[in-house]
């Protein structure tokens, strides 16, 4: 099969200074497309800002010869993602890829954590990667084409002590990208999730070195890379790290109907394995089959 082009394609990467985020921009770049380079250049918990990461990585796509432009925007800044959108649309006349990856920590238990770190984390993780997605939704629809990946985390899907702010947002990225799915279809605008385990600024003091050696960002890039391409699933999220990927999925069990005379608290403790029960499980989609169970089950189907 022909290899995965992006040539007179455009993508914006968001928190593309280092990391993943860099790493997706590289190869997006060595595949064709031109590169909006965003990074605000502040620090893990999102204090301080500068522009140096951003431009560093543009200055490695132009000396492999490609095309790339930088921009020091927070995503959280509505200003500031306007003139990202701008800055592509003014170079190139167009955006066709959008990768959502900036993002900070504030990591402490539950019962530590100020109102004001768990409210930042989740502007940062969740309201950036809806504003950017906004800023280019009628571009992306006016060209009925359109390739977003969001980035969501192990901690969203399945929790992590002391990441509550940084889980709430990623899980909301997860409910986010499960509605727009089936806004864009019709305008052939596909969007994924990625849930990455990689060696960054994030995870670096989480794990030995050793483990973080095999955790390297070019090993969740491929991943990344084909979900922003043109064969690209939507709706999917795509676990990757250490070369390994695997799809998540959200599954409902097959349940059990009670009857609604006489429903009661016992009722639902005394068939509790039967409501648990993950014989026959299926995964969820909206408006399909297992949507439809549920309101056969309603009619004693």
């Amino acid at each position: 099969m022909a290899d995965i082009r992006f040539d007179g394609k455009v993508a914006i990467v968001t928190g593309a200074g280092g990391g993943l985020g860099r790493q997706h921009a590289l190869e997006l770049a060595r595949r064709g497309a031109k590169v909006v380079v965003n990074d605000l250049g502040g620090s893990v918990d999102g204090s301080g800002g500068s522009s140096a990461a951003a431009d560093a990585v543009v200055a490695e796509i132009k000396a492999a010869g490609g095309e790339a432009i930088a921009n020091g925007s927070s995503v959280t800044d509505d200003a500031g993602v306007a003139l990202m959108v701008k800055q592509a649309m003014d170079a190139w006349g167009r955006i066709d890829v959008l990768i959502a990856n900036a993002g900070i920590l504030r990591d402490k238990s539950f019962a530590k954590m100020e109102i004001a770190d768990f409210e930042l984390v989740l502007n940062v993780h969740l309201m950036g990667t809806v504003k950017p997605v906004k800023a280019v939704w009628e571009i992306m629809r006016e060209q009925n084409y359109g390739r977003i990946v969001v980035t969501t985390s192990s901690s969203g899907l399945y929790g992590n002590f002391g990441q509550s702010n940084y889980g709430a947002a990623k899980l909301g990225i997860v409910g986010f990208m499960n509605t727009i799915k089936l806004e864009g279809q019709k305008n052939n605008i596909h969007i994924n999730a990625i849930s990455p385990v990689a060696a960054t600024r994030m995870t670096e003091n989480l794990m030995p070195a050793e483990v973080l050696e095999r955790l390297k960002p070019e090993y969740v890039t491929p991943g990344v890379v084909y979900l922003a391409s043109e064969e690209a699933p939507t709706g999917a999220i795509l676990t990757a790290g250490a070369g390994a990927f695997a799809l998540s999925r959200i599954y409902e069990t097959e349940g059990v109907y009670l009857g609604e005379g006489g429903l009661s608290v016992e009722e639902v403790r005394d068939n509790w394995a039967k409501i648990t029960d993950p014989t026959g499980q299926q995964a969820y989609v909206a408006g399909g089959e297992q949507s439809g169970k549920f309101f056969r089950k309603l009619q004693g189907g």
